[in-house]
């Protein structure tokens, strides 16, 4: 006699999110393959927002070709096949709330810095209806000159939150 196991709802409602974490995980990049970066789910308002700013991005970053990450998306975009990485509409970093976070501004645009052990600088957009993040490869570790190419776009796609 045979058994069959039924799943639950849900395990059958978990399987195919932990499948996609794996994926995210492992990069599902294989040779020359663009790389892989976490689509952000922002509210509507904020997409609209991102869907905008991606129309007005540069093609060249600190002298970087445009090379977008997979999977395609509006809410993405990259230079230097990972060098530099924008996601938009990303969560507000709880960094944020802390009263020691470093920020920059770059020609106008105001950028939360995050220093992550063992790879570049993270920065993120503050006061802004949505939040813009740009991470930088580990040889921008001390240049946020890249940051000045996102100023005008930015400043021009996503309003002040204040």
């Amino acid at each position: 006699m045979t058994h069959t196991r039924r799943r639950s709802p849900r395990s059958r409602a978990l399987a195919p999110s932990a499948a996609l974490l794996v994926l995210a995980v492992a990069g599902c990049s294989s040779g020359g393959a663009q790389p892989s970066v976490a689509v952000p789910a922002p509210p509507s308002e904020a997409a609209g927002y991102c869907g905008k700013l991606h129309e007005e991005l540069p093609e060249t970053v600190a002298g970087l070709e445009r090379s977008d990450p997979s999977p395609d998306s509006d809410l993405t975009a990259g230079w230097g096949d990972g060098a530099i990485v924008l996601r938009c509409g990303v969560p507000r970093p709880a960094k944020m709330d802390d009263s020691q976070s470093k920020a920059v501004d770059a020609d106008g645009v105001n950028w939360l810095l995050e220093q992550r052990d063992d790879a570049g600088p993270r920065f993120t957009t503050t006061y802004r209806k949505a939040y813009v993040e740009v991470t930088l490869g580990i040889e921008y570790a001390h240049d946020i000159t890249p940051l000045s190419a996102f100023a005008v776009p930015v400043r021009k796609t996503v309003p002040d939150s204040l």
